[in-house]
């Protein structure tokens, strides 16, 4: 990364920003609300309109959906380096543009894959730099309630959108009418971030100046060596958020089928869908700034196993009023892990390349997405669908005693 020039009155911090920082939060609202689309509704267009009988092939849009935001994430983070963040936010806009039309108006299967794969880009694009903005916004002291705030914004607007979109579709049809929302959030997060948003490169630059060490000359495999495996606090990191999307890559796909299969209708489906991203976007308000002061460890091991029963719960119980407690905690073990993954990447990071580091830790979280859909999918056709919940309620589990094990607090 070449360092760009500090250019006067850039400051760092949440009260020296806050109009740009709450801008972000707005745009990421719209972001999550574009994945909101499809928690509720699109399993059952597979199953319902087009007949798919196979759990595995009706899971496959998170399967494309996964495989691409995973890689999207991968390279936004280098590119945005070299081309601004605020560019590569608008190319993530410009790619989701499509996929509201193509999902409404599908006229096949492979079409709602296809805008999947193209979600995966927006979500890839779009997401990521306005996390690494925000934390480029705010400086290293308050790194945990930026996450937090920037992932309320999105997963309180991917639970809203959730039961509004089963709640449309209880009345109206499963589809166009769900899908206009997502025509409304990608037009407007298009328009306010060309019109709106600036770019946060000199903040970064301030940073590096101020940094106890100097710029490192870091290559990205290198990055991705560490985030991947060669430091111990990165590796815990990227192993917990790839189970953490894992287990919500399967609830996506297997929980709406699920519910379905007890007789709950698409409405009492969608409050389902809603309560868990909605309990997970509210909380992390209180989450991420707990762990700026109570560090990051504790938080990631206890959310991981809250998770795990509210998992297991899901799997063994068979009523409306169980699976709602099982869904808020499923919700309040994510919004303990969410934000402060992201942050202990961000601790263990040099601000030089901090970006490229949080790119790789989100390309390992969202390939869970993919692996969590397709090993659900595969294991509901063999075993049944509480096997599959119950099966992946486990590895999250064993992956909170992972980082119990591997992780140090707050690292220099």
């Amino acid at each position: 990364m070449t360092a760009p020039e500090i250019s006067p009155g850039i400051r760092l911090g949440l009260r020296e920003n806050w109009q740009q920082f709450s801008l972000l939060v707005v745009i990421n609202a719209f972001v999550g609300g574009m994945v909101g689309l499809e928690r509720t509704v699109v399993p059952l267009i597979g199953s319902e309109e087009f007949k798919i009988a196979s759990t595995t092939i009706v899971v496959s849009f998170i399967v494309s959906f996964g495989v691409v935001k995973a890689l999207a994430n991968l390279v936004s983070g280098h590119f945005a380096d070299i081309y601004g963040r605020k560019s590569m936010l608008i190319a993530g806009w410009l790619v989701g543009l499509p996929v509201p039309f193509m999902i409404a108006w599908a006229p096949s299967w492979g079409w709602i894959i296809a805008a999947n794969a193209l979600l995966g880009i927006n979500q890839g694009f779009a997401w990521s730099m306005t996390v690494i903005m925000k934390v480029d916004l705010v400086g290293p002291k308050s790194r945990g309630l930026a996450v937090g705030l920037n992932e309320f914004a999105g997963y309180l607007s991917v639970g809203v959108t959730a039961f509004l979109t089963g709640y449309i579709a209880q009345r109206y049809g499963l589809r166009p009418e769900p899908f206009y929302l997502g025509i409304g959030y990608a037009v407007f997060g298009l328009i306010l971030s060309v019109l709106l948003v600036h770019d946060t490169r000199g903040h970064v630059a301030l940073e590096i100046a101020r940094h106890a060490s100097t710029a490192e000359k870091v290559k990205f495999w290198e990055v991705f060596r560490r985030v991947s495996f060669g430091d111990r606090n990165l590796f815990a990191a990227s192993q917990a958020g790839l189970i953490n999307n894992l287990n919500d890559g399967m609830s996506w796909g297997i929980f709406p089928l699920f519910f379905a299969g007890f007789g709950l209708g698409v409405e009492r489906i969608g409050i389902l869908k809603a309560i868990y991203p909605a309990v997970w976007g509210v909380l992390q308000t209180v989450t991420g700034p707990l762990s700026d002061r109570w560090g990051r460890k504790g938080l990631i091991v206890a959310g991981m196993w809250v998770q795990a029963s509210g998992l297991l719960m899901t799997a063994v119980t068979r009523s409306f009023g169980w699976w709602f407690v099982a869904s808020v905690l499923l919700g309040l073990g994510t919004a303990m892990v969410y934000p402060t993954l992201i942050a202990s990447v961000s601790d263990a990071s040099h601000p030089s390349w901090r970006a490229r580091s949080l790119s790789v830790y989100r390309f390992w979280r969202d390939l869970g997405y993919a692996i969590g859909a397709l090993s659900a999918g595969i294991i509901a056709d063999l075993l049944g669908a509480a096997w599959a919940i119950g099966i992946v309620g486990g590895l999250t589990f064993v992956s909170g005693a992972i980082v119990a094990v591997l992780m140090v607090e707050r690292p220099d």
